[in-house]
């Protein structure tokens, strides 16, 4: 049986009443990318994209990447025991190659890319999207770099072919926003919460915990607004975002790692096999 933690226990500020309490959210309207470039080249940016058997996609990513010059500082492709030649063709078009050492999982790749990393901001980004294109990591930093206030920048998307928000996908729809939305007020103001397009300073990624697996996006964010606030957080829209669909059956773990870092940061203690 799950025990809910006391009111004290969860320390989760409450929903505040004013417009400076809420993510900040960026639309494509708000996007100069001269201003932003020009403000990037001043700064010092790594990216980091996790990969494993990816390489249909690596390359197009790591091209995209680094095609603003002077704005990328380190490309870290973080090699998932990768079956096929994802580590030969990111190496191929530019990126900076390491194998991920030990356990498999996305959180395992970022932290690693994290120790690597030296740059002041942090780009992570995935590997099996077909459609990357410079502003990706443009429109990311943007928030940090115009508002010192904010730590944390995710993502968000629109349907390919309404043109209309979306909160992603059925991960994200079925399990982070809902408990998002019911346990952490505030946070259900994120449309896409598992956004593997995330952007922060090194100087807050530090002092938050990089989750295991596939439970480091929703953690990454909780953890983040406990320590620095939800008016730390922005959003922007990146667009029509294309990726490799995952069948149904590799959602089941997916979604449960989601739940359960979410519930453990709630406070929840979990029966010992769902630890």
């Amino acid at each position: 049986m799950v025990e809910p933690a006391s009111k004290d226990e969860r320390e989760w500020p409450e929903l505040a009443t004013n417009d400076n309490r809420v993510p900040w959210t960026l639309t494509r309207e708000e996007f100069n990318r001269d201003e932003v470039l020009a403000l990037a080249r001043q700064s010092s940016v790594a990216v980091i994209v996790p990969a494993k058997d990816e390489a249909a996609t690596i390359g197009l990513v790591v091209e995209a990447v680094l095609a603003d010059e002077g704005v990328v500082d380190q490309l870290i492709v973080v090699n998932d025991h990768s079956s096929d030649d994802t580590a030969a063709i990111a190496a191929h078009h530019g990126g900076s190659v390491i194998r991920l050492d030990g356990a498999s999982g996305k959180g395992e790749a970022l932290r690693a890319g994290l120790l690597e990393s030296s740059s002041d901001l942090i780009v992570f980004l995935d590997a099996d999207v077909t459609n990357t294109t410079p502003d990706f990591v443009l429109q990311l930093v943007q928030p940090l770099l115009q508002r010192s206030e904010i730590q944390l920048v995710k993502a968000y998307y629109l349907r390919p072919l309404l043109g209309m928000p979306t909160g992603g996908g059925r991960v994200n729809e079925l399990a982070a926003r809902p408990i998002l939305s019911l346990l952490f007020p505030g946070l259900g103001e994120i449309r896409q919460p598992l956004a593997g397009e995330t952007a922060g300073r090194r100087s807050a990624l530090n002092q938050i915990t990089l989750e295991s697996a596939y439970g480091v996006e929703i953690a990454m964010l909780i953890d983040s607004a406990r320590r620095f606030g939800i008016e730390s957080l922005a959003q922007v829209d990146l667009g029509v975002r294309r990726h490799r669909n995952r069948p149904i059956e590799e959602l089941r773990p997916m979604a449960a790692e989601v739940l359960r870092a979410a519930l453990q940061r709630y406070g929840v203690s979990l029966p010992p096999d769902n630890q």
